[in-house]
């Protein structure tokens, strides 16, 4: 089974944007990261990023459609407004870990809301890119056990 690392939008700025926030790593670090923890347990990972909230809905279905195990997912903005992703995950069977790099909870009013939280299987904020290591080890120690 394989785990997708999913990401939402201006996620491909990593490294770029608001690296006081952000940090420097880019995304290409941050998955190069996550698939070789995924190589060490013989697991594969699926990447996809994107800045359309339809292009992130259709990735979530495919994944429950093609054997996918479980998701770890950046929704970025779309966080606090999308109420069709959270839909999403909610309407497949899959565990999904939803990371945040900055702490959600201790920034502006209205990024402190999370529409997805209530349907993931967990939630990891504001402990840099290693809230994405730590997201797919809970999700590999989950299929392990089963």
């Amino acid at each position: 089974m394989d785990l997708l690392l999913l990401n939402g939008p201006n996620l491909n700025r990593l490294g770029k944007r608001e690296p006081d926030v952000y940090g420097h790593e880019t995304l290409e670090d941050i998955e190069s990261r996550i698939r070789a923890l995924c190589m060490d347990h013989n697991i594969g990972l699926s990447c996809f990023q994107s800045n359309h909230e339809g292009a992130l809905i259709d990735r979530i279905h495919q994944a429950a459609d093609d054997g996918t195990y479980g998701i770890v997912f950046n929704p970025g903005a779309y966080t606090h407004t999308s109420i069709a992703i959270r839909d999403a995950v909610a309407s497949v069977n899959l565990p999904v870990v939803e990371v945040h790099i900055s702490n959600i909870h201790n920034r502006e009013s209205f990024r402190q809301n999370s529409m997805l939280a209530p349907v993931c299987a967990g939630q990891i904020s504001g402990l840099g890119t290693d809230g994405y290591l730590l997201g797919a080890l809970a999700l590999i120690r989950k299929m392990e056990r089963e």
